[in-house]
């Protein structure tokens, strides 16, 4: 296409877009100088950690900006109109109209107490002016056009009877029903299971296909941005520093920035060594930037960096700011930036593969109850004859989809919910569930890191309390200023300053927050450590950060970890061995090699199958569900009977429907629960 043509087809223009947040006692720029084009059936990716203003930018251009924000310089164009000249009343119009958006969580942005089809029919009458049956049978319409199962039946449903991926569908529909020219989606996956995140992202690659909308996708996460993005804008401290094609982005990413973030992504190659983490966080944007904003990150900054704002300067066909690349001779130059650090080797202390912890024919069951009297009608078996083995020194993970029992597994094991049946022992002690004091010292040996450490901190206490608290409860760290001493280590041990102590929760990222959590289930000096999905949404260098730390602590101190995750990405890193866990059962285990590498159970291999591949040759279009997968699991409360996965197997016999698989070894430690399974 001509460049002419080209200038033509656009659908969204933007043009040096400034944001500014005023307040009380300082102002701050999450958005400067930013600058994009989006053409009609085009996706363009905005990229970067949290922090870098990429929602900010995406709420300006709806003009959703928060009260104390505001629109500082720039345009926005949409098919040649001025968005920002309009009036509020048509900018109405324009918003869930024109414009649909899909925001982050859709948890928060469903109104809780109105149905499903009230909240469509709101976007129904307002931009189409439908009411009434009419309105009606076209909310059916787009939640059939979602992968909504019984439409007919759910408009009546409010969200909390929706699962997650469910309730991302239905903002889908929501963001569609204005049948809009430019889709906005904010982080449309994060934290959902790679099966529902693969679902949701072929279904708004079909939905783009037949509409020929435009996207505006907004994450962190790499694997999406291959999957889906025809071009990438790279965001860093409010500022666009790269764009590109999207195969040029990922076979050669020019800005030291973008280089890190490759370089920070855990796979199986890196086991063993430390992630090439990006040091420190994104700069505090109420400050004015002299220089590059990313000079005190880059590990190839000279003098220039610090001193001179970077132009944008063009590279076979890509735009990047960067002091290293030369007018016109830019070969050498890439020449020194290619790569990340040097190889850093973790040092390690040879796993003892003693069993610290092990759990036998585990089952946490609960009931059913209806009625006046609240009579038990059924049983939902969440967690149903499960058995592992924690060694010291060694990582377990649990993987799964939601809703599969593996978080149930963890609080089971600490005792934070009570198991219905089911054996432990402690360095080959058995442990009595009901035993208290048996209980109590099981809790100081065997500590959780919880999925969400924003809930799960205390928001009145402050750092150096909640770290104590542990010690004084569980009587070990001595005196109180003998605790002070651990708590000041053990900040920084976790790469925080012993000030910190005097702050809150509030006053942390989601990253700090995380190392807080870990630096509490240290203070205790346990043996085992539960993570429940530590590293679920955070950014890939926050992500590299923990996993080094959490490696490096275990090597350590011989921690075993029972990992759970369904960041299969992590697993290959991470873990030792690996548990599959489908409907509150094992149906895979073994070494992480053989599993993941050489998957034996159908539903393992519909994991790895649904995982977004970082790679320059990634599709954007939206990949074929296999005949016969259905898009949920099913219930707990009433699982198929014999194979749990037959209805979502390709495979499936009669065998299959019938008769509930027994484990069988393939060697080395491989067990797979299915009939059709082969070595």
């Amino acid at each position: 296409m001509s460049d002419s043509a080209r200038v033509e087809a656009r659908l969204l223009e933007v043009e040096g877009l400034t944001v500014t947040i005023h307040g009380a006692q300082r102002t701050v720029r999450p958005v400067e100088g930013v600058g994009l084009s989006i053409e009609a059936g085009e996706t363009f990716a905005l990229l970067g950690e949290s922090g870098c203003g990429k929602s900010m930018a995406a709420l300006a251009i709806a003009r959703l900006l928060p009260e104390a924000a505001t629109i500082a310089g720039g345009r926005v164009s949409l098919s040649g109109e001025e968005l920002l000249a309009l009036p509020e009343s048509h900018m109405r119009r324009v918003r869930g109209g024109r414009i649909g958006m899909i925001f982050q969580e859709p948890a928060t942005s469903l109104n809780p107490v109105m149905t499903i089809g009230a909240q469509i029919g709101e976007v129904l009458a307002l931009h189409r002016s439908l009411r009434g049956e009419t309105a009606r049978i076209e909310t059916r319409r787009l939640l059939e056009e979602v992968g909504i199962p019984a439409a007919q039946e759910r408009l009546d449903d409010y969200p909390f009877q929706f699962s997650g991926g469910m309730k991302q569908r239905v903002m889908i529909a929501m963001a569609l029903a204005g049948e809009p020219e430019l889709l906005i989606a904010d982080e449309p996956t994060t934290a959902l299971d790679v099966t529902i995140q693969a679902q949701v992202l072929d279904l708004l690659a079909r939905l783009q296909a037949e509409r020929g909308m435009a996207m505006l996708l907004i994450t962190h996460d790499l694997g999406v941005v291959a999957r889906m993005a025809h071009r990438v804008g790279l965001l860093y401290a409010g500022e666009l520093i790269e764009t590109g094609s999207r195969e040029d982005f990922f076979a050669a990413p020019l800005h030291p920035y973008a280089q890190r973030l490759f370089a920070a992504l855990p796979d199986s190659s890196a086991r063993g060594r430390m992630l090439d983490a990006l040091p420190g966080g994104v700069p505090l944007l109420d400050q004015g930037f002299t220089g590059c904003r990313f000079a005190s990150r880059c590990p190839r900054v000279f003098e220039r960096c610090r001193s001179d704002t970077p132009n944008w300067r063009v590279v076979k066909g890509r735009s990047v700011r960067c002091h290293l690349y030369g007018d016109g001779d830019e070969a050498p130059l890439r020449k020194q930036i290619a790569g990340g650090t040097a190889d850093t080797t973790i040092s390690s202390t040879p796993a003892s593969r003693l069993p610290v912890l092990e759990v036998s024919r585990l089952a946490v069951h609960f009931p059913v109850k209806k009625g006046l009297l609240q009579r038990t009608v059924g049983w939902v078996r969440a967690v149903d004859g499960v058995s592992l083995c924690l060694e010291a020194g060694r990582t377990l993970a649990l993987v799964g989809e939601s809703g599969c029992g593996k978080t149930t597994v963890g609080r089971a094991i600490l005792q934070l919910m009570p198991p219905t049946q089911g054996e432990m022992t402690f360095d080959g002690a058995p442990l009595r569930f009901h035993d208290r004091a048996a209980v109590r010292g099981m809790r100081r040996a065997v500590q959780m890191v919880f999925q969400d450490p924003f809930a799960s901190l205390n928001p009145r206490f402050c750092i150096g309390d909640i770290l104590e608290e542990g010690m004084v409860s569980l009587n070990v760290g001595g005196c109180a200023q003998e605790r002070q001493h651990v708590v000041d280590e053990l900040l920084k041990r976790v790469g925080l300053l012993p000030e910190m102590r005097w702050r809150y929760p509030h006053e942390f990222s989601g990253g700090q927050r995380q190392r807080i959590a870990i630096a509490r289930a240290l203070a205790v000096s346990p043996r085992v450590i539960v993570c429940d999905e530590p590293t679920s949404a955070l950014d890939v260098s926050v992500q590299a950060q923990l996993l080094n730390l959490m490696c490096e602590l275990q090597r350590e101190r011989g921690l075993a970890y029972l990992f759970i995750t369904h960041n299969l990405a992590v697993v290959r890193y991470m873990a030792d061995e690996v548990a599959v866990m489908y409907l509150g059962r094992i149906v895979e285990q073994g070494p992480a090699a053989r599993v993941l590498e050489a998957p034996a159970h159908p539903y393992t291999r519909m994991l790895l199958a649904a995982v977004p591949r970082v790679d320059a040759g990634a599709g954007t279009g939206a990949v074929k569900e296999k005949p016969g997968v259905v898009a949920e699991p099913p219930s707990p409360l009433s699982p198929p009977a014999g194979c749990h996965f037959h209805p979502r197997c390709t495979r499936a016999d009669d065998t299959c429907r019938t008769i509930f698989p027994v484990a069988r070894e393939f060697g080395h430690g491989h067990a797979v629960r299915c009939h059709l399974a082969t070595a």
